[in-house]
């Protein structure tokens, strides 16, 4: 028989409580109407008061393939001319240092910027982010811009 004392138990407990929060039911008391619900979209919206919306993470690679890198200016004038265009509402962007295998299979360390947007989510905004990616494939000779995305619950 393993022995844990009362406040290792307490911890494994809130811990275990908190990773199925988002799948347990719910339910509000001390004079707050009743709810249960068992998805992350009524947690959300409903105990959080947040909304749901789409965030992608776009990385940028700064590395050109002629041994230049992109240079701050530039990356400024893309900023300007074809990110907050098509993403007014706003954006964050933040330097980053990574590495990634290329087409050759050799691994590559370089700078890059991460490009995060939070937006209601529509095929029509998910198509200027493709855009976003092909135009920065195209003006700085990239093999690729890696997207990720995935739901998440925000509040402002």
């Amino acid at each position: 028989m393993l022995f844990l004392g009362h406040r290792t138990l307490v911890s494994i407990s809130l811990a275990t409580g908190l990773a199925l929060v988002g799948t347990l039911p719910l339910r509000v008391s001390a004079g707050q109407s009743q709810f249960e619900g068992n998805s992350k979209s009524n947690f959300c919206t409903h105990l959080l008061r947040g909304e749901i919306f789409s965030k992608t993470e776009l990385y940028f690679g700064l590395s050109k393939p002629d041994g230049s890198n992109v240079t701050e200016e530039e990356w400024k004038a893309f900023l300007s001319n074809i990110l907050t265009p098509l993403f007014p509402d706003g954006l964050t962007v933040i330097n980053v240092q990574g590495q990634f295998k290329d087409s050759s299979g050799k691994t590559k360390k370089e700078d890059s910027k991460l490009l995060i947007l939070l937006y209601p989510f529509s095929e029509e905004k998910s198509q200027k982010i493709e855009q976003i990616r092909e135009k920065y494939k195209y003006y700085f000779q990239q093999e690729s811009v890696l997207r990720t995305d995935e739901q998440i619950c925000t509040s402002f």
